[in-house]
């Protein structure tokens, strides 16, 4: 869950689009622990989009889960890791003024033991990746 700063504050009135780094394994495997988004603040959210919202009771925090389905007026988001919890099944759907935004672009930074050429090798190939929308991880977390 990436947490809310003033800059990234002042940066989403201004921009469309802005960045938001993750932290934590509630969205393993899509996102994992460093990576860094590229927000598109305002964006028409759907089902299976992997949404940048506000936490519902800690409203200063910045929370990254997958939006499931519409619920009366919000989303039922949960994490596509099945373990971390903090999600929907904690506290319910989440208001629609609260969703702020949809991930577009992941960016995963090398890690300090990617030294080898094969592990430079990959590490290019998969550092910058859209973050699509994945309607068969909507069903299948819905069906828990």
């Amino acid at each position: 869950m990436p947490e809310l700063s003033r800059e990234t504050e002042r940066a989403r009135g201004l921009l469309p689009f802005g960045p938001a780094e993750v932290t934590g394994p509630s969205m393993v495997p899509t996102l994992h622990h460093g990576d860094v988004l590229l927000v598109h603040w305002g964006a028409r959210v759907g089902p299976g989009d992997v949404v940048v919202l506000r936490h519902p009771f800690q409203q200063d925090l910045l929370v990254v889960k997958r939006a499931v389905e519409r619920r009366g007026a919000g989303w039922w988001v949960l994490g596509d890791n099945a373990f971390a919890g903090g999600d929907s099944t904690d506290y319910g759907a989440v208001p629609e003024e609260l969703v702020l935004g949809k991930a577009r672009l992941r960016y995963r930074p090398r890690r300090p033991g990617q030294r080898s050429p094969f592990a430079v090798a990959r590490w290019v190939l998969s550092a910058l990746r859209p973050v699509l929308t994945d309607r068969s991880a909507s069903r299948r977390l819905r069906a828990r």
